[in-house]
Protein backbone atom coordinates (compact mmCIF):
# COMPACT_ATOMS: atom_id res chain seq x y z
CA UNK A 1 0.00 0.00 0.00
CA UNK A 2 1.24 3.70 -1.26
CA UNK A 3 2.51 5.42 1.76
CA UNK A 4 -0.13 8.39 -0.10
CA UNK A 5 -2.97 6.10 0.82
CA UNK A 6 -2.85 6.58 4.54
CA UNK A 7 -2.00 9.45 7.26
CA UNK A 8 0.97 10.15 8.67
CA UNK A 9 1.99 12.37 11.32
CA UNK A 10 3.31 15.58 9.00
CA UNK A 11 5.86 15.51 12.22
CA UNK A 12 7.91 12.68 10.43
CA UNK A 13 6.48 13.29 7.03
CA UNK A 14 6.80 17.13 6.54
CA UNK A 15 9.36 18.40 8.78
CA UNK A 16 11.22 16.47 11.04
CA UNK A 17 14.97 16.27 10.46
CA UNK A 18 15.63 12.32 9.45
CA UNK A 19 18.24 11.67 12.84
CA UNK A 20 15.07 12.41 15.10
CA UNK A 21 12.49 10.85 12.64
CA UNK A 22 15.21 7.99 12.55
CA UNK A 23 15.27 7.57 16.63
CA UNK A 24 11.44 7.33 17.21
CA UNK A 25 11.11 4.56 14.45
CA UNK A 26 9.47 1.34 14.55
CA UNK A 27 13.13 0.28 13.67
CA UNK A 28 15.18 1.62 16.14
CA UNK A 29 12.28 0.62 19.38
CA UNK A 30 12.38 -3.00 18.69
CA UNK A 31 16.30 -3.31 17.87
CA UNK A 32 16.74 -1.10 21.17
CA UNK A 33 14.26 -3.86 23.32
CA UNK A 34 16.91 -6.55 21.30
CA UNK A 35 19.53 -5.02 22.60
CA UNK A 36 18.50 -4.71 25.91
CA UNK A 37 17.50 -8.38 26.26
CA UNK A 38 20.93 -9.17 24.86
CA UNK A 39 22.73 -6.90 27.56
CA UNK A 40 20.43 -9.02 30.41
CA UNK A 41 21.68 -12.37 29.14
CA UNK A 42 25.00 -11.18 29.20
CA UNK A 43 24.79 -10.19 32.52
CA UNK A 44 22.86 -12.89 33.61
CA UNK A 45 25.57 -14.95 31.95
CA UNK A 46 28.47 -13.18 33.83
CA UNK A 47 26.95 -13.81 36.87
CA UNK A 48 26.63 -17.17 36.68
CA UNK A 49 23.54 -18.21 35.33
CA UNK A 50 23.75 -21.06 32.72
CA UNK A 51 23.20 -19.19 29.33
CA UNK A 52 25.25 -20.89 26.58
CA UNK A 53 27.70 -19.02 24.37
CA UNK A 54 25.68 -19.78 20.62
CA UNK A 55 22.13 -17.75 22.74
CA UNK A 56 24.69 -14.73 23.08
CA UNK A 57 25.92 -15.06 19.56
CA UNK A 58 22.73 -15.69 17.84
CA UNK A 59 20.99 -12.73 19.66
CA UNK A 60 23.94 -10.22 18.61
CA UNK A 61 23.35 -11.91 14.89
CA UNK A 62 20.03 -10.89 15.19
CA UNK A 63 19.70 -7.28 16.48
CA UNK A 64 17.96 -5.59 13.63
CA UNK A 65 14.57 -6.46 12.41
CA UNK A 66 13.84 -7.74 9.09
CA UNK A 67 10.70 -6.46 7.58
CA UNK A 68 10.06 -10.20 7.75
CA UNK A 69 10.60 -10.11 11.61
CA UNK A 70 8.12 -6.54 11.90
CA UNK A 71 5.42 -8.97 10.26
CA UNK A 72 5.94 -11.78 12.62
CA UNK A 73 5.73 -9.66 15.67
CA UNK A 74 2.80 -8.06 14.27
CA UNK A 75 0.60 -11.13 13.67
CA UNK A 76 1.60 -12.68 17.44
CA UNK A 77 0.74 -9.22 18.88
CA UNK A 78 -2.42 -9.41 17.35
CA UNK A 79 -3.34 -12.83 18.76
CA UNK A 80 -1.31 -12.19 22.17
CA UNK A 81 -2.70 -8.84 22.61
CA UNK A 82 0.94 -7.68 23.83
CA UNK A 83 3.12 -6.12 22.17
CA UNK A 84 6.38 -7.15 24.29
CA UNK A 85 6.02 -10.86 24.49
CA UNK A 86 4.56 -10.57 20.65
CA UNK A 87 8.98 -9.08 19.55
CA UNK A 88 9.91 -11.98 22.43
CA UNK A 89 8.90 -14.47 20.29
CA UNK A 90 9.77 -13.07 17.13
CA UNK A 91 13.33 -12.66 18.26
CA UNK A 92 13.10 -16.22 19.50
CA UNK A 93 12.99 -17.55 15.78
CA UNK A 94 15.54 -15.42 14.99
CA UNK A 95 18.00 -16.62 17.92
CA UNK A 96 16.34 -20.58 18.35
CA UNK A 97 19.53 -21.23 21.09
CA UNK A 98 18.47 -18.08 23.15
CA UNK A 99 14.65 -18.54 22.81
CA UNK A 100 13.74 -20.15 26.01
CA UNK A 101 15.73 -17.57 28.33
CA UNK A 102 14.94 -14.29 26.21
CA UNK A 103 13.58 -12.05 28.88
CA UNK A 104 14.47 -13.62 31.57
CA UNK A 105 13.23 -12.36 35.36
CA UNK A 106 12.27 -9.78 33.58
CA UNK A 107 8.78 -7.30 33.14
CA UNK A 108 7.71 -5.48 30.32
CA UNK A 109 8.53 -2.32 31.45
CA UNK A 110 11.99 -3.78 31.61
CA UNK A 111 12.22 -3.26 27.91
CA UNK A 112 9.67 -0.58 27.22
CA UNK A 113 10.95 2.03 29.61
CA UNK A 114 14.50 1.42 29.71
CA UNK A 115 14.61 2.02 26.04
CA UNK A 116 12.47 5.10 26.35
CA UNK A 117 15.16 6.28 28.80
CA UNK A 118 17.75 5.58 26.38
CA UNK A 119 15.62 8.12 23.66
CA UNK A 120 15.12 10.80 25.85
CA UNK A 121 18.48 11.20 26.23
CA UNK A 122 19.58 10.47 22.66
CA UNK A 123 16.69 13.22 21.98
CA UNK A 124 18.42 15.26 23.92
CA UNK A 125 21.88 14.61 22.71
CA UNK A 126 20.54 15.91 19.32
CA UNK A 127 18.91 19.06 20.65
CA UNK A 128 21.13 20.69 22.49
CA UNK A 129 23.74 21.09 20.32
CA UNK A 130 21.10 22.72 17.73
CA UNK A 131 20.17 24.89 20.65
CA UNK A 132 23.42 26.11 20.90
CA UNK A 133 24.03 26.83 17.60
CA UNK A 134 20.79 28.80 17.21
CA UNK A 135 22.25 31.12 20.24
CA UNK A 136 25.41 31.16 18.39
CA UNK A 137 23.96 32.69 15.26
CA UNK A 138 21.51 34.80 16.59
CA UNK A 139 24.32 36.34 19.18
CA UNK A 140 26.19 37.28 16.00
CA UNK A 141 23.07 39.07 14.91
CA UNK A 142 22.86 40.63 18.27
CA UNK A 143 26.72 41.88 17.74
CA UNK A 144 25.95 43.39 14.10
CA UNK A 145 22.97 45.63 15.03
CA UNK A 146 23.92 46.06 18.53
CA UNK A 147 23.84 50.36 17.65
CA UNK A 148 20.95 50.14 15.23
CA UNK A 149 18.12 52.24 17.11
CA UNK A 150 14.41 50.56 16.98
CA UNK A 151 10.94 51.41 18.07
CA UNK A 152 10.70 49.82 21.62
CA UNK A 153 6.95 49.07 21.81
CA UNK A 154 5.11 48.21 25.06
CA UNK A 155 1.43 47.16 24.82
CA UNK A 156 2.13 47.09 21.40
CA UNK A 157 2.59 50.72 21.39
CA UNK A 158 5.82 52.93 20.33
CA UNK A 159 8.31 53.21 23.42
CA UNK A 160 11.34 54.48 24.18
CA UNK A 161 14.62 53.64 21.90
CA UNK A 162 16.28 50.04 21.55
CA UNK A 163 18.39 48.19 19.52
CA UNK A 164 17.50 45.71 17.36
CA UNK A 165 20.60 43.97 18.78
CA UNK A 166 19.45 44.53 22.07
CA UNK A 167 16.01 43.21 21.24
CA UNK A 168 17.99 39.97 19.94
CA UNK A 169 19.21 39.25 23.28
CA UNK A 170 15.95 39.42 24.77
CA UNK A 171 15.57 36.12 22.61
CA UNK A 172 18.68 34.77 23.25
CA UNK A 173 18.12 35.19 26.96
CA UNK A 174 14.86 33.07 26.66
CA UNK A 175 17.00 31.02 24.50
CA UNK A 176 19.55 29.81 27.12
CA UNK A 177 17.57 29.30 29.97
CA UNK A 178 15.94 26.47 27.33
CA UNK A 179 19.89 25.65 26.83
CA UNK A 180 20.02 25.48 31.01
CA UNK A 181 16.13 23.44 31.68
CA UNK A 182 17.49 20.95 28.90
CA UNK A 183 20.54 20.24 29.71
CA UNK A 184 19.96 19.97 33.54
CA UNK A 185 17.01 17.45 32.40
CA UNK A 186 19.44 15.00 30.53
CA UNK A 187 22.02 15.27 33.11
CA UNK A 188 19.48 14.12 35.34
CA UNK A 189 18.13 11.18 33.41
CA UNK A 190 19.03 7.72 35.14
CA UNK A 191 18.25 4.24 34.03
CA UNK A 192 15.34 2.12 35.19
CA UNK A 193 17.75 -0.63 35.18
CA UNK A 194 16.23 -4.55 36.12
CA UNK A 195 13.90 -4.17 39.32
CA UNK A 196 10.99 -6.71 38.38
CA UNK A 197 7.40 -6.57 38.25
CA UNK A 198 6.81 -4.25 41.04
CA UNK A 199 10.02 -2.58 41.27
CA UNK A 200 11.19 -4.91 44.59
CA UNK A 201 13.19 -7.26 41.89
CA UNK A 202 11.45 -10.54 43.35
CA UNK A 203 12.07 -12.48 40.16
CA UNK A 204 15.97 -11.61 40.18
CA UNK A 205 16.36 -12.33 43.59
CA UNK A 206 14.77 -15.89 42.82
CA UNK A 207 16.89 -16.49 39.99
CA UNK A 208 20.13 -15.74 42.20
CA UNK A 209 18.31 -18.12 45.20
CA UNK A 210 18.31 -15.19 47.41
CA UNK A 211 21.50 -13.35 46.63
CA UNK A 212 20.85 -9.57 47.27
CA UNK A 213 24.60 -8.91 46.21
CA UNK A 214 23.91 -10.60 42.81
CA UNK A 215 20.82 -8.93 41.86
CA UNK A 216 22.66 -5.42 42.96
CA UNK A 217 25.25 -6.14 40.89
CA UNK A 218 23.10 -7.61 37.41
CA UNK A 219 21.25 -4.01 37.96
CA UNK A 220 24.84 -2.13 37.93
CA UNK A 221 25.84 -4.40 35.14
CA UNK A 222 22.95 -3.90 32.90
CA UNK A 223 23.07 0.14 33.80
CA UNK A 224 26.79 0.08 33.19
CA UNK A 225 26.06 -1.94 29.37
CA UNK A 226 23.39 0.72 28.36
CA UNK A 227 25.89 3.37 28.93
CA UNK A 228 24.83 4.70 31.77
CA UNK A 229 26.16 6.12 35.10
CA UNK A 230 22.94 5.85 37.56
CA UNK A 231 20.02 3.59 37.69
CA UNK A 232 17.20 5.21 39.84
CA UNK A 233 17.43 3.48 43.32
CA UNK A 234 13.75 2.98 43.95
CA UNK A 235 10.93 2.47 40.77
CA UNK A 236 7.40 0.94 40.12
CA UNK A 237 7.02 -1.57 37.66
CA UNK A 238 7.72 1.63 35.81
CA UNK A 239 10.13 4.33 36.60
CA UNK A 240 8.51 7.32 37.96
CA UNK A 241 6.54 9.63 34.92
CA UNK A 242 7.68 12.37 36.71
CA UNK A 243 10.41 12.13 34.60
CA UNK A 244 8.70 12.57 31.68
CA UNK A 245 7.15 15.52 32.54
CA UNK A 246 10.51 16.91 33.67
CA UNK A 247 12.07 16.32 30.37
CA UNK A 248 8.69 17.22 28.71
CA UNK A 249 7.75 20.31 30.35
CA UNK A 250 11.30 21.57 29.37
CA UNK A 251 11.00 21.32 25.66
CA UNK A 252 7.23 22.89 26.00
CA UNK A 253 9.05 25.44 28.11
CA UNK A 254 11.13 25.74 24.90
CA UNK A 255 8.30 25.79 22.67
CA UNK A 256 6.83 28.92 24.34
CA UNK A 257 9.88 30.50 23.33
CA UNK A 258 9.20 29.42 20.15
CA UNK A 259 5.94 31.11 19.53
CA UNK A 260 7.54 34.73 21.81
CA UNK A 261 10.43 34.65 19.03
CA UNK A 262 8.17 33.94 15.99
CA UNK A 263 5.51 36.12 17.07
CA UNK A 264 8.29 39.33 17.39
CA UNK A 265 9.47 38.28 13.73
CA UNK A 266 6.03 38.33 12.39
CA UNK A 267 4.87 42.20 13.47
CA UNK A 268 8.56 43.50 12.56
CA UNK A 269 7.31 41.71 9.22
CA UNK A 270 4.36 43.32 9.07
CA UNK A 271 6.26 46.67 9.49
CA UNK A 272 8.81 45.89 7.28
CA UNK A 273 11.55 46.66 9.41
CA UNK A 274 12.90 43.08 9.84
CA UNK A 275 12.35 39.72 7.50
CA UNK A 276 12.97 36.12 7.68
CA UNK A 277 14.58 34.69 4.39
CA UNK A 278 12.11 34.73 1.36
CA UNK A 279 13.68 32.55 -1.70
CA UNK A 280 14.00 33.62 -4.76
CA UNK A 281 10.97 31.51 -6.60
CA UNK A 282 9.19 31.57 -3.21
CA UNK A 283 4.83 32.20 -3.33
CA UNK A 284 3.53 34.12 -0.76
CA UNK A 285 -0.01 33.80 -1.70
CA UNK A 286 -2.06 31.98 -4.50
CA UNK A 287 -4.22 34.75 -4.83
CA UNK A 288 -1.79 38.07 -3.98
CA UNK A 289 1.25 37.64 -5.64
CA UNK A 290 3.49 40.60 -3.97
CA UNK A 291 2.89 39.16 -0.81
CA UNK A 292 5.82 38.06 1.51
CA UNK A 293 4.18 36.01 4.41
CA UNK A 294 6.27 35.59 6.91
CA UNK A 295 5.67 31.16 7.06
CA UNK A 296 8.57 30.30 8.89
CA UNK A 297 7.37 32.32 11.52
CA UNK A 298 4.00 31.09 11.78
CA UNK A 299 5.00 28.07 11.43
CA UNK A 300 7.00 27.86 14.57
CA UNK A 301 4.02 30.13 16.27
CA UNK A 302 1.86 27.27 15.34
CA UNK A 303 4.33 24.24 16.18
CA UNK A 304 5.50 25.92 19.44
CA UNK A 305 2.08 25.80 20.58
CA UNK A 306 1.43 22.50 20.36
CA UNK A 307 4.93 21.77 21.91
CA UNK A 308 4.01 23.88 24.92
CA UNK A 309 0.88 22.39 25.50
CA UNK A 310 2.20 18.68 25.86
CA UNK A 311 3.14 19.95 29.44
CA UNK A 312 -0.48 18.78 30.34
CA UNK A 313 -0.28 15.74 28.99
CA UNK A 314 2.74 14.67 30.88
CA UNK A 315 1.59 16.56 34.17
CA UNK A 316 -2.07 14.25 33.80
CA UNK A 317 0.12 11.11 33.04
CA UNK A 318 2.05 11.28 35.83
CA UNK A 319 -0.65 11.77 38.12
CA UNK A 320 -2.96 9.60 37.14
CA UNK A 321 -0.94 6.42 37.86
CA UNK A 322 -2.42 4.60 40.74
CA UNK A 323 0.31 2.72 42.96
CA UNK A 324 2.71 0.55 41.06
CA UNK A 325 1.71 1.35 37.80
CA UNK A 326 -1.51 1.44 35.84
CA UNK A 327 -1.37 1.16 31.67
CA UNK A 328 -3.55 4.00 31.22
CA UNK A 329 0.01 5.83 30.51
CA UNK A 330 1.07 3.81 27.83
CA UNK A 331 -0.81 4.65 24.52
CA UNK A 332 -0.67 8.14 25.37
CA UNK A 333 3.12 8.17 25.76
CA UNK A 334 3.56 6.62 22.10
CA UNK A 335 2.03 9.61 20.89
CA UNK A 336 3.04 12.72 23.69
CA UNK A 337 7.30 11.80 24.01
CA UNK A 338 7.91 11.23 20.38
CA UNK A 339 5.95 13.99 19.53
CA UNK A 340 7.61 16.62 21.98
CA UNK A 341 11.15 15.66 20.08
CA UNK A 342 10.23 15.68 16.76
CA UNK A 343 8.46 19.26 17.28
CA UNK A 344 10.96 20.56 19.09
CA UNK A 345 13.86 19.43 16.89
CA UNK A 346 11.43 21.21 13.93
CA UNK A 347 11.23 24.27 15.91
CA UNK A 348 15.36 23.89 16.30
CA UNK A 349 15.67 23.69 12.04
CA UNK A 350 13.15 26.44 11.44
CA UNK A 351 14.45 28.90 13.49
CA UNK A 352 18.47 27.89 12.47
CA UNK A 353 17.17 28.43 9.16
CA UNK A 354 15.46 32.04 10.02
CA UNK A 355 18.17 33.48 11.95
CA UNK A 356 21.01 32.63 9.61
CA UNK A 357 19.62 34.45 6.92
CA UNK A 358 17.37 37.70 8.45
CA UNK A 359 17.10 40.57 6.68
CA UNK A 360 17.07 43.77 8.13
CA UNK A 361 16.15 47.07 7.00
CA UNK A 362 17.71 50.15 8.09
CA UNK A 363 16.21 52.84 6.55
CA UNK A 364 12.19 51.64 7.39
CA UNK A 365 13.37 51.73 10.91
CA UNK A 366 15.16 54.97 10.21
CA UNK A 367 11.62 56.58 9.33
CA UNK A 368 9.28 54.58 11.35
CA UNK A 369 11.84 56.34 14.72
CA UNK A 370 11.29 59.88 13.07
CA UNK A 371 7.59 59.58 13.07
CA UNK A 372 7.68 58.57 16.63
CA UNK A 373 11.03 60.06 18.16
CA UNK A 374 9.87 63.72 17.87
CA UNK A 375 7.01 63.33 20.97
CA UNK A 376 9.85 61.19 22.87
CA UNK A 377 12.17 64.26 22.28
CA UNK A 378 9.88 66.98 23.93
CA UNK A 379 11.22 66.14 27.39
CA UNK A 380 14.92 66.92 26.58
CA UNK A 381 13.34 69.89 24.58
CA UNK A 382 11.79 71.34 28.24
CA UNK A 383 14.92 70.37 30.12
CA UNK A 384 17.50 72.03 27.90
CA UNK A 385 15.16 75.48 27.76
CA UNK A 386 15.01 75.55 31.73
CA UNK A 387 18.77 74.96 31.63
CA UNK A 388 18.91 77.69 29.63
CA UNK A 389 17.08 79.84 32.49
CA UNK A 390 13.28 79.25 30.75
CA UNK A 391 10.62 78.66 32.40
CA UNK A 392 9.45 74.42 32.98
CA UNK A 393 5.70 75.20 32.66
CA UNK A 394 5.66 77.71 29.88
CA UNK A 395 7.93 75.05 27.93
CA UNK A 396 5.56 72.29 29.03
CA UNK A 397 2.64 74.55 27.72
CA UNK A 398 4.63 75.31 24.42
CA UNK A 399 4.98 71.21 23.79
CA UNK A 400 1.65 70.31 24.78
CA UNK A 401 0.26 72.45 22.00
CA UNK A 402 2.88 71.72 19.32
CA UNK A 403 2.44 67.82 20.22
CA UNK A 404 -1.46 68.25 20.00
CA UNK A 405 -0.90 70.08 16.46
CA UNK A 406 1.28 67.77 15.31
CA UNK A 407 -0.58 64.56 16.11
CA UNK A 408 -3.58 65.75 14.24
CA UNK A 409 -1.05 66.08 11.15
CA UNK A 410 -0.35 62.71 11.30
CA UNK A 411 -3.72 61.10 12.46
CA UNK A 412 -6.32 63.59 10.81
CA UNK A 413 -4.37 63.88 7.37
CA UNK A 414 -2.41 61.16 7.08
CA UNK A 415 1.20 63.31 7.06
CA UNK A 416 4.30 62.70 8.41
CA UNK A 417 5.19 64.22 11.66
CA UNK A 418 6.10 67.78 11.55
CA UNK A 419 6.14 68.12 15.38
CA UNK A 420 10.44 69.33 14.60
CA UNK A 421 9.49 71.50 12.28
CA UNK A 422 6.77 73.13 14.21
CA UNK A 423 9.37 74.02 17.31
CA UNK A 424 11.90 75.01 14.59
CA UNK A 425 9.50 77.96 13.67
CA UNK A 426 8.09 78.55 17.02
CA UNK A 427 10.70 81.78 18.69
CA UNK A 428 9.62 80.55 22.17
CA UNK A 429 11.82 77.59 21.20
CA UNK A 430 14.47 79.35 19.27
CA UNK A 431 17.32 79.78 22.37
CA UNK A 432 17.67 75.20 21.62
CA UNK A 433 17.19 76.04 17.22
CA UNK A 434 20.82 75.08 16.90
CA UNK A 435 20.60 72.30 18.99
CA UNK A 436 17.69 70.35 18.03
CA UNK A 437 19.09 68.18 15.71
CA UNK A 438 21.45 67.22 18.44
CA UNK A 439 18.46 66.53 20.82
CA UNK A 440 16.74 64.39 18.54
CA UNK A 441 19.44 62.04 17.38
CA UNK A 442 18.29 58.44 17.90
CA UNK A 443 21.60 57.35 19.31
CA UNK A 444 21.25 59.74 22.62
CA UNK A 445 17.85 57.27 23.24
CA UNK A 446 19.00 54.11 23.31
CA UNK A 447 20.38 54.31 27.09
CA UNK A 448 23.15 51.48 27.24
CA UNK A 449 21.55 49.24 24.68
CA UNK A 450 24.59 48.98 22.78
CA UNK A 451 26.63 47.94 25.96
CA UNK A 452 24.36 45.34 26.86
CA UNK A 453 24.58 43.62 24.17
CA UNK A 454 28.79 43.19 24.38
CA UNK A 455 28.27 43.01 28.06
CA UNK A 456 25.68 40.01 27.44
CA UNK A 457 27.57 38.40 24.37
CA UNK A 458 30.82 38.34 25.78
CA UNK A 459 29.66 37.28 29.31
CA UNK A 460 26.33 34.83 29.92
CA UNK A 461 26.48 33.91 26.28
CA UNK A 462 30.11 33.13 25.94
CA UNK A 463 29.97 31.39 29.49
CA UNK A 464 27.08 29.07 28.27
CA UNK A 465 28.34 28.05 24.93
CA UNK A 466 31.56 26.89 26.31
CA UNK A 467 30.48 23.32 26.65
CA UNK A 468 29.25 23.29 22.94
CA UNK A 469 32.61 24.44 21.16
CA UNK A 470 33.35 22.23 18.48
CA UNK A 471 29.68 21.24 17.92
CA UNK A 472 28.23 24.15 17.22
CA UNK A 473 27.40 23.72 12.80
CA UNK A 474 28.47 26.98 10.52
CA UNK A 475 25.45 24.99 8.01
CA UNK A 476 22.11 26.48 7.68
CA UNK A 477 19.13 24.09 8.21
CA UNK A 478 17.41 23.57 4.90
CA UNK A 479 13.75 23.57 5.46
CA UNK A 480 11.80 20.43 3.82
CA UNK A 481 8.72 22.67 2.67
Amino acid sequence: MSNNTIYQTPLSSRYASKEMAELFSPATRFRTWRQLWLWLAQAEKQLGLPIPDDAITQMQSHLDLTDSDFAVAAEEEKRRRHDVMAHVHAFGLNAPAAAGIIHWGATSCYCTDNADLIFLRRGLDLLLPKLATVVDKLSSFAMEHKDLATLGYTHYQPAQLTTVGKRACLWIQDLLFDLRNLTRARNDLGFRGVKGTTGTQASFLAIFNGDHEKVKELDRLVTQLAGFDYAYPVTSQTYSRKIDADVISALSSFGATAQRIGGDLRHLAATKEVEEPFEKDQIGSSAMAYKRNPMRSERMCSLGRHLANLSKDALDTYAAQWFERTLDDSAIRRIDIPSAFLTADILLRILDNVVSGLVVYPAVIARRVREELPFMATENFIMRLVALGGSRQEAHERVRVLSHEASAVVKLQGKDNDLVERVKRDEFFRPIWGEIEQLVDPTTFVGRAPEQVVEFVETEVKQALEPWVGRISGEVSQLNV
